[in-house]
């Protein structure tokens, strides 16, 4: 078990361990001292989202990189994957990511990319965790010292450079000329790249939530909110609403009526059209357990096969990476289309989804037809801290018990939040009624567990 990293990077309350201005600056020295083990000269790339704690945790984190004699490349409020661009484009060693994605303000994260614009693997976090939990006198006997130190400069046009990036990804021959959309960017990190891109490519565009001022992102906002992008569709007559997240990583539809549009059906509509179009590598999607087992039904009479991957993008790219697929994707709007960037992108995402409905002529309640999801409940439980799961020994009894009842006819999947402290069980059957019954007496099984502190 890991005591830092979690899947997504470091995550926690800001200016409370481990978000504090001295374990940023002590990630800055650690990154670095593994970085220069392969003996490069390092720059590293810096970007965040809209919270205020961000400029803390920025200047923390570039202390600690100048100190250990490497230069840091400041971008600014930008989205996740405009940080991963970048830093790829400039053949910079590794970008850092400073958000929380979709928690609320008070909650900050650190996130390390390679020089491929990927996420780093567990070993190289296992190598910085282990330096970061070392003497800090391990660290500071590297020091330069000197005209030896590093430096920090500001790239002004960062923004501009990933939205001709983003464009990029749209078929040229198309134009977003004629198309209303209700746009919600969370008041977070794609408040000026995202009206951008989809106003250049002709798109009638209203805003939502693009007035970040520190202390509001994701409230009441973005993709965790997605009855607000549905009134606005329906309030404007638009065609369709997207509503990313804080960090613009991911994104999630409504159509033209207002109605929802999640990862699965996403992943459905783009995997069909690609295989259509003969763009669809090894005739595969990667997703995770978290997918509804509908996708795999209607991808398999397609001739497409599911791959499955642990919960998390990261893990997602790895298996896309590993075995030479070009989609991939989550329920909670994680896609990555490989051909055009190593990161999971909202905005693209976006773009691909547009680009099939400009294609085919038809609206999204129409091409969101094709997928019919089994019923599904979440439950979000929270945990005062987390312990195995197999340990839990009445919760996986009562799990167990009602696998056996719902057999073929649905699944429970339980797992540990990667940036929080909840327990998440999700049950999927032909019968929304019968696997809410269930998943509730999980959960009372598990809060049971956790006010007593054991098994009894």
């Amino acid at each position: 078990m890991r005591k830092l990293f979690g899947t997504d990077g470091v995550r926690g309350q800001a200016n409370k361990y481990p978000l504090t201005p001295e374990v940023a600056l002590k990630l800055g020295m650690a990154l670095v001292t593994v970085l220069k083990s392969r003996g490069k000269k390092l720059k590293i790339v810096i970007g965040k989202d809209t919270r205020i704690s961000g400029y803390m945790l920025e200047t923390a984190l570039s202390s600690g990189i100048c100190a250990m004699g490497s230069d840091v490349y400041l971008v600014g409020p930008m989205p996740t994957p405009g940080v991963a661009f970048i830093t790829s484009s400039m053949r910079a060693d590794a970008g850092v990511v400073i958000s929380a994605s979709h928690n609320p303000f008070y909650d900050n994260g650190i996130k390390f990319f390679d020089s491929t614009g990927c996420k780093f693997d567990d070993e190289v976090e296992r190598q910085i965790e282990e330096l970061f939990f070392s003497s800090i006198r391990s660290l500071e006997e590297a020091v330069p010292t000197g005209i030896n130190i590093g430096k920090a400069h500001r790239i002004d046009d960062a923004i501009g450079r990933y939205v001709i990036f983003a464009k990029l990804s749209f078929p040229k021959n198309l134009t977003l000329c004629g198309l209303k959309m209700v746009i919600d960017c969370a008041n977070g990190a794609t408040y000026k790249a995202a009206p951008e891109v989809f106003e250049e490519l002709g798109a009638d565009v209203i805003l939502d939530s693009v007035n970040p001022n520190g202390l509001n992102i994701n409230e009441n906002c973005g993709s965790m909110y997605p009855k607000n992008l549905s009134s606005l569709v329906k309030k404007n007559g638009a065609d369709i609403g997207l509503a990313f997240d804080g960090d613009g990583d991911r994104v999630i539809f409504c159509d033209e009526n207002g109605e929802i549009l999640f990862g699965d059906e996403f992943l459905a509509i783009c995997a069909l059209h690609m295989k259509e179009g003969g763009s669809l590598k090894n005739d595969g999607v990667v997703t995770t357990p978290m997918s509804n087992i509908a996708l795999e039904l209607l991808l398999k009479k397609h001739g497409i096969k599911t791959v499955y991957a642990d919960v998390g993008d990261r893990y997602i790219m790895e298996k896309m990476l590993k075995d030479g697929y070009n989609l991939g994707g989550e329920q909670s709007g994680h896609i990555i289309f490989l051909d055009d960037i190593n990161t999971g992108d909202g905005i693209i995402s976006a773009l691909k989804l547009l680009a099939v409905m400009v294609k085919s002529g038809m609206p999204l309640s129409q091409l969101r037809k094709i997928f019919t999801p089994y019923p599904q409940t979440l439950f979000n439980i929270d945990v005062p801290y987390k312990k195995d799961i197999k340990e839990l020994r009445k919760v996986q009894e009562k799990i167990t018990y009602f696998n056996e009842i719902l057999k073929n006819r649905g699944r429970i999947f339980v797992r540990y939040s990667g940036t929080q402290n909840y327990l998440r069980v999700l049950l999927e059957g032909e019968n929304y009624d019968e696997i809410n019954k269930i998943g509730s007496e999980i959960k009372e099984e598990i809060e049971k567990y956790f006010k007593n502190n054991n098994d009894v």
